[in-house]
């Protein structure tokens, strides 16, 4: 496996944030992600947005997915994408899903937050999105 960032896999940071401590979901799509090609770091319950973001730095992740279930979607986010481009992400995806009102998604991609997916999504459909996008960024970069 390669460093290069160009040719190696997509890396993605799976997160539950907060106590929402249902990570049924989230260990799906980090399955699916997986079968995708993608590596996969999943951190567990309980993280704190600046666990989440030092982790994805660590990790050098092309893509950080939160799953949430709590209702604290309008806080999470917001301060995770702070904390990312605190921290030089913005080449970094930050998407997620879970139980996030329609209207409440469009406020957090106006805001930069990448797109946000509802419960029953198609994780095909998961996947091609964070490929996509990660595929598109890489050009940018090189």
């Amino acid at each position: 496996m390669t460093n290069d960032k160009k040719t190696r896999p997509v890396r993605v940071l799976v997160a539950k944030v907060g106590l929402d401590g249902h990570d049924r979901g989230a260990k799906v799509i980090a399955t699916a992600l997986r079968d995708a090609g993608m590596e996969v770091i999943y951190t567990g319950l309980r993280q704190t947005p600046d666990m989440v973001v030092e982790t994805a730095l660590q990790e050098d992740v092309d893509a950080i997915g939160i799953s949430i279930l709590s209702g604290a979607h309008n806080t999470v986010f917001p301060k995770v994408w702070q904390l990312m481009q605190e921290k030089g992400m913005g080449n970094v995806l930050l998407t997620g899903g879970g139980i996030i009102p329609e209207e409440d998604m469009e406020v957090l991609n106006a805001s930069g937050v990448g797109k946000l997916f509802g419960p029953a999504t198609p994780t095909a459909d998961i996947a091609s999105y964070i490929n996509t996008w990660v595929a598109e960024h890489r050009k940018e970069l090189f």
